[in-house]
């Protein structure tokens, strides 16, 4: 053990004298009360070890999903301003962040061998403009695509060589929708 963490170790110890002996010279003659509060403590610090731990599930229920009502399909935004949609690539569900900016589907590599594209068969001759700068790209056919009740089959897009936050749902499959319109903090896809 070095002389530093020696010497956290004797603080922490000193502080938990200190706050030891401060707790029972103040609840003196009231046993009861001291477990009692010690008790509500404990389950206090338990349960925010808890939630820190589940947080990635917690998060996961929270967080706003897209809903399917009567052919409609209404994505919410998410707490980073962007929207999410998951879509069944190739009968694989892949989370997708919808970006209108991008011209077309593109998908990071983790999502395409999850969706059953070899990529060691991929040719990257294209490439992209991202906000991290230009990216080698490979295109690909897709088997199907589905988005709530409707499903497109042989749809052309992309895997990216580079590193991305996930993959892009661009321009050329949101166009295919007779409405695309942005309603009360959700985006709303209609054919």
């Amino acid at each position: 053990m070095s002389s530093i963490q020696f010497g956290s170790l004797f603080y922490l110890v000193m502080l938990a004298v200190f706050i030891g002996g401060t707790l029972v010279v103040s609840y003196r003659g009231r046993r009861g009360t001291m477990f009692q509060h010690a008790a509500i403590w404990g389950l206090i610090l338990l349960g925010t070890v808890a939630a820190i731990g589940l947080w990635g599930d917690i998060r996961h229920t929270v967080v706003p999903v897209q809903r399917v009502q009567n052919g409609v399909i209404e994505v919410p935004r998410s707490n980073d301003g962007h929207y999410y949609l998951t879509a069944e690539i190739n009968g694989t569900p892949i989370r997708m962040i919808v970006d209108t900016g991008a011209t077309d589907m593109v998908l990071r590599h983790e999502d395409a061998e999850k969706a059953g594209i070899d990529l060691n068969g991929l040719r990257y001759f294209g490439s992209a403009k991202t906000a991290n700068g230009a990216v080698r790209i490979a295109p690909v056919t897709l088997d199907s695509v589905t988005l709530g009740p409707v499903t497109d089959e042989g749809f052309r897009a992309f895997v990216s060589e580079g590193e991305m936050p996930g993959s892009l749902m661009g321009m050329t499959y949101l166009q295919q929708f007779s409405r695309m319109s942005f309603e009360n903090g959700a985006l709303v896809l209609e054919r």
